[in-house]
């Protein structure tokens, strides 16, 4: 079981029991149309419009969360049944997320655990890569997770010869995005890694359970590592891992 994840459930079961949560709290989580999880102006070239992943929701005490998975599930139930979900479980991993960053948003320990939505999206591309230019400079970058808006915003300040692009999707490695071609996310994790100066990685390794054997790869290297995106909100918090998330809800 991915140990971050564990970290997760352990914290916010202390945190459950120190701030007077009751676990009889009913949670409820239910996948959402693209047009709910990003608008309908969004790219039709994200992940969701293709129909490859998914956007989860959990609401609970009134708060909202979501997670992206390939395995969309559905819960209704409540929080302590939350908590026992079997985390080695793709689709349970992905409720559980959802519905820990709804908890966190409510606890206000979790910030942007909904998705931008509409021409928002596309915009934080660009100015990810503006953040990233602030605080390192003009670095080499190594992208783990396509995000098509996001790529583009890298290779548009930094250039396409300092971005090398990991992926796991097989249907995705070996094609040309924004004039990066994709790499297998297993086999060049660790090639890739030597080559950057940063890492810009998905939050969605969190629930496809690579989030473990990205942080670590860069922390042996001493590089820094950032997340983005809103799945990997809450985690972030309770882990203390850097996110970058510029629009999100």
């Amino acid at each position: 079981m991915p140990e971050m994840l564990v970290q997760m459930r352990d914290r916010l079961t202390h945190l459950c029991a120190s701030r007077g949560i009751a676990l009889s709290e009913p949670v409820v989580v239910r996948p959402l149309s693209a047009d709910e999880a990003i608008g309908r102006e969004a790219d039709p070239d994200f992940a969701i419009r293709r129909g490859k992943e998914q956007v989860i929701e959990g609401t609970l005490l009134g708060y909202r969360g979501q997670a992206f998975t390939d395995r969309p599930g559905r819960f209704e139930g409540s929080l302590g049944a939350i908590l026992a979900l079997d985390l080695e479980d793709v689709a349970r991993r992905a409720v559980f997320i959802a519905a820990a960053n709804a908890l966190l948003r409510a606890l206000g320990i979790a910030g942007g655990t909904v998705h931008c939505t509409d021409e928002a999206p596309s915009l934080c591309g660009r100015q990810i890569a503006e953040k990233i230019e602030e605080r390192f400079g003009r670095v080499r970058i190594g992208l783990i997770g396509l995000q098509p808006a996001i790529l583009a915003g890298l290779v548009g300040r930094f250039g396409a010869t300092n971005v090398r692009l990991l992926d796991l999707n097989p249907d995705n490695i070996g094609r040309v995005f924004s004039g990066v071609v994709a790499e297998d996310g297993v086999l060049k994790l660790k090639a890739v890694v030597e080559w950057c100066r940063v890492g810009l990685a998905t939050g969605s390794s969190l629930v496809n359970g690579t989030l473990d054997e990205i942080h670590s790869a860069f922390a042996a290297a001493g590089k820094p590592v950032i997340f983005f995106g809103n799945t990997i909100a809450g985690a972030a918090a309770l882990l203390g891992l850097e996110r970058i998330c510029p629009l999100a809800q």
